[in-house]
């Protein structure tokens, strides 16, 4: 846990701030599954061996990352069926898996956004891209939920809805840096609308209509986002508090990516502290606004036993 802490405190500062307003037992939980999310992905880009992906040949990273991802998987269900793992960060997600009850689906399908990522899947329509943001981000929310222990089974679309809107914020930011790397996670139709080519997403004849398809992506987030508040009465008092501090931090990037237009990749768009610790505090006064209905709707924990994907439809016909 130790070396969990570590990681989230080095890694994401807003997820270390919001993360304090859990109780202590399920800040270790949302901390382990930090560590784990965050030892996968660093191992799947190399960067656990100091490397850049660009750095090296694009055959030769494809199969290394191959060749990491199935490790993962393995270690990763070695590790739901309780076996010992050497890595102590594994070990964390051990416990984690087994205390929480977490259902190993949500792994696994997380591991196979990591390869949609290994295989520099691009995304002809916003229904593809959101499939994407389900994988690495939606399942979060609803490994978080058992976590948490999330008192309504419907609020769990609500979970998944919130991880979508931070990957597609994480999206927002990050053009520059993954055009950079070759990825292209905008919607290929909504580039052809704009009539931007796509090996020249960042060039500077085309940075206003790239702004322009950012923010419409980021309206999309922002129903998202909604959606993932009308799941926080569900969920225990600190509970809430963090993650609703945790989604105005995010959607708070996403709104100065909109609000600095074609300029904002320029540099990476970050929320400074002070407005950070205003952003939280705003969270924490939300929920709290909430506490008469809280007090008159008596929501009790219960053991979840919904598994929630709103693509299966979609893979099993595919």
């Amino acid at each position: 846990m130790a070396i969990c802490r570590d990681m989230i405190a080095r890694g994401s500062k807003s997820f270390a701030l919001a993360a304090r307003l859990f109780a202590p037992e399920t800040r270790d939980g949302a901390i382990a599954l930090y560590g784990w999310c965050r030892r996968c992905d660093d191992e799947i880009d190399g960067s656990d061996l100091g490397l850049r992906a660009n750095d090296r040949p694009a055959e030769m990273d494809s199969a290394e990352a191959l060749r990491r991802l199935d490790s993962l998987r393995r270690r990763t269900e070695a590790a739901m069926a309780g076996r010992p793992e050497s890595d102590p960060v594994f070990e964390a997600f051990r416990w984690l898996t087994l205390r929480f009850a977490i259902p190993s689906v949500y792994p696994h399908e997380l591991l196979e956004g990591m390869a949609m990522d290994v295989r520099r899947q691009r995304y002809r329509s916003l229904d593809d891209l959101l499939l994407y943001c389900y994988r690495v981000a939606g399942t979060v929310g609803l490994m978080m939920s058992h976590v948490m222990g999330l008192r309504a089974e419907s609020a769990l679309r609500n979970a998944a809805d919130l991880g979508m809107a931070m990957q597609l914020t994480n999206i927002a930011r990050d053009v520059r840096e993954d055009a950079e790397a070759g990825r292209v996670y905008l919607p290929l139709d909504w580039l052809e609308e704009a009539r931007v080519p796509v090996d020249e997403l960042m060039s500077p004849r085309h940075r206003p209509a790239v702004a322009r398809v950012v923010g419409r992506m980021l309206g999309e987030a922002e129903r998202l986002y909604q959606s993932g508040d009308a799941g926080l009465f569900a969920l225990p008092f600190r509970s809430a508090c963090a993650v609703a501090a945790a989604r105005r931090v995010y959607s708070a990037i996403g709104a100065e990516v909109v609000a600095r237009g074609e300029r904002a990749w320029d540099r990476r768009t970050v929320v400074a502290g002070p407005r950070k610790a205003q952003l939280v505090a705003r969270g924490v006064i939300d929920v709290v606004a909430s506490a008469p209905w809280r007090l008159k709707e008596p929501w009790r924990r219960a053991e979840i036993t919904t598994i929630w994907n709103p693509f299966a439809s979609e893979e099993a016909r595919s």
